[in-house]
C-alpha cells in the first residue's frame, strides 16, 4: 500500500486545489459577466471534452504506463492554471481564457481519472480495494468541505491570482508524488499496443454488453447521477424559499462534513462481504433521504436529511468502484472505466436542461397559493416559493429508491458477484 498512499496523498492535495479553483472561477465568471449563460458555458466546457475523449483515453490507459498518463494529465491541468495566472497578472482576466482552460482541463481529466482508477488493482491487494476506494473518495469530499470557505476567503482577500497560485502548487505536489514512485506494468499492455486503436475504442462497450450485470450497474449509476444533479440544481431555491444565503453556506458545509465522514468510514471499514446487497440497500435509503429534503420548509429537516444522504454517497461510490475493480480484467480497465464514465455522465447535462424548466414552468406554479396542488400536496409539504422544487426533489428521491428496488429484481444485477467471476490477479512485469 505504500506506493498507493504516496500517489493518493498527492491526488488529494490536487483535488482540493482544483475544487477551490473551480469554486472561485465560478464566482469570478458570474461577477465579471453578470450572466448565468456564460457561467453555464464554462461549466459545459469543463465537462464535454471529458465525455467526448473518453473512448480514446481508455485505449491509451490500457496501452502505456498509467503513472505517466497521470503525470502528463496533471501537468496539463496545472499549466492551464499557470496560463490563467499569467493572464491575470499581466492584464484583466476575461471570459474566453477561462473557457479555453476549462476545456483543456476537462480533456486532461478524461485521461487522468481512468488511469488513476485502473492503476489501483496493481497497487493494492484485492482484500484492501474497499479501503483504498474509500480513501480515494476523500479527495472530492475534502474539496466539497473546504472549497467554499477557503476559496471564498482567499478570493475576497487576495483576489483570483492567489487561488490560481495555490492551484498550481497543488498540481506540482501531485506530479512530484507521482515522480518518486513506480507502477507495476501490466503484461497485457505490450499486446494492446500491437492492436489497432480503432478496434480497441469499442472494446469497453463490448465488454459491458457481454456482462449484463455490469451494464446494469452502469445504468444505476446514470440514474443516480441524473437525480443527484436534479437535487444540486433545486436545493438552492428550496433553501431560499424559507431561509437566507448564510443558511445555504451552513448547509453546504454540512454536506462536505458528511462526505468526509462517509469517506473515513469506508476507508476504515473496507466495505461489506456481500457488496451488491449493501450497495442497492444504501441507494434505496439515499432516495428516501433525498425525498426527506423536500418534506418540510425547515432548515433542520433539510440539513439533517442532506447530511444523512451525503454521508452514504462516498460509501456507495467506494462499494461500486470495488465491484468494478474485482469484476473487470486489469488489462481492459482503462477502456471499460472510460466507457463507464462517459455513459454515466451523459445523464448529467440532461438533468441540467430539465430541472430548471420543470421547476419554474410546472411545479412551482402548482404549489403557490391557489395552485393546482395547493389543496392536496401543499397541505403536506407547504406552499409558496421553493415548494414546487421541493416536490420535484421528493419525486426524484422516490425515483432513486424505485430504481434500487427494480435493480434487485433483475437477476443479472442481484447475482453479479456470483455470475461474473472475479478478474484474475493481473500479470505484471517489473516496475518501470
Amino acid at each position: 500500500m505504500k506506493t498507493f498512499r504516496t500517489v493518493w496523498s498527492g491526488q488529494v492535495v490536487s483535488q482540493v486545489g482544483s475544487s477551490m479553483t473551480g469554486f472561485a472561477l465560478s464566482i469570478f465568471v458570474y461577477q465579471i459577466s453578470g450572466f448565468v449563460t456564460q457561467l453555464a458555458m464554462v461549466l459545459l466546457a469543463a465537462s464535454v471534452p471529458a465525455v467526448v475523449l473518453a473512448p480514446v483515453a481508455g485505449v491509451w490507459v490500457d496501452r502505456i504506463d498509467r503513472r505517466l498518463i497521470m503525470m502528463v494529465s496533471d501537468g496539463i491541468a496545472g499549466l492551464g492554471s499557470v496560463a490563467l495566472l499569467l493572464v491575470a497578472w499581466q492584464s484583466e482576466l476575461t471570459f474566453w481564457p477561462m473557457l479555453i482552460v476549462a476545456a483543456f482541463g476537462s480533456a486532461a481529466g478524461a485521461f487522468q481519472e481512468p488511469a488513476y482508477r485502473a492503476s489501483i488493482v496493481t497497487l493494492v491487494p484485492k482484500e484492501k480495494l474497499g479501503r483504498a476506494n474509500g480513501m480515494i473518495e476523500m479527495g472530492p469530499a475534502l474539496g466539497t468541505l473546504l472549497a467554499p470557505a477557503v476559496a471564498g476567503v482567499i478570493l475576497l482577500t487576495f483576489g483570483i491570482e492567489a487561488v490560481l497560485a495555490i492551484d498550481v502548487i497543488t498540481f506540482l505536489v501531485a506530479v512530484s508524488m507521482l515522480a518518486v514512485v513506480r507502477f507495476p506494468q501490466l503484461a497485457s499492455m505490450a499486446d494492446a499496443r500491437q492492436e489497432k486503436m480503432r478496434s480497441q475504442i469499442a472494446d469497453g462497450f463490448n465488454y459491458l454488453r457481454q456482462r449484463g450485470g455490469l451494464l446494469g450497474l452502469l445504468s444505476i449509476a446514470a440514474v443516480l447521477n441524473f437525480f443527484l444533479v436534479f437535487a444540486n440544481v433545486l436545493w438552492l431555491p428550496i433553501f431560499l424559499g424559507f431561509g437566507n444565503e448564510a443558511q445555504v453556506g451552513y448547509a453546504m458545509t454540512s454536506v462536505g462534513v458528511a462526505m468526509v465522514a462517509g469517506s473515513v468510514v469506508m476507508s476504515a471499514w473496507g466495505g461489506p462481504r456481500r457488496l451488491i446487497r449493501t450497495f442497492l440497500g444504501l441507494i434505496a435509503a439515499t432516495g428516501l433521504m433525498l425525498s426527506a429534503t423536500g418534506a418540510r420548509p425547515s432548515f433542520w429537516v433539510v440539513v439533517g436529511a442532506m447530511f444523512a444522504m451525503m454521508f452514504t454517497v462516498p460509501i456507495i461510490n467506494g462499494i461500486s468502484q470495488t465491484l468494478w475493480q474485482r469484476k473487470v480484467d486489469a488489462g481492459i480497465q482503462g477502456r471499460v472505466f472510460s466507457t463507464r464514465r462517459m455513459m454515466a455522465s451523459i445523464a448529467s447535462p440532461i438533468a441540467f436542461l430539465l430541472a430548471g424548466p420543470l421547476a419554474d414552468g410546472v411545479f412551482e406554479p402548482l404549489l403557490v397559493e391557489g395552485g393546482g396542488l395547493a389543496d392536496s400536496v401543499g397541505q403536506i409539504i407547504g406552499v409558496g416559493v421553493g415548494r414546487g422544487s421541493a416536490f420535484l426533489i421528493i419525486l426524484a428521491g422516490f425515483g432513486v429508491t424505485l430504481t434500487a428496488a427494480a435493480a434487485w429484481l433483475i437477476p443479472a444485477i442481484r447475482n453479479i458477484e456470483t455470475d461474473i467471476p472475479d478478474a484474475l490477479v493481473p500479470a505484471v512485469s517489473a516496475t518501470d
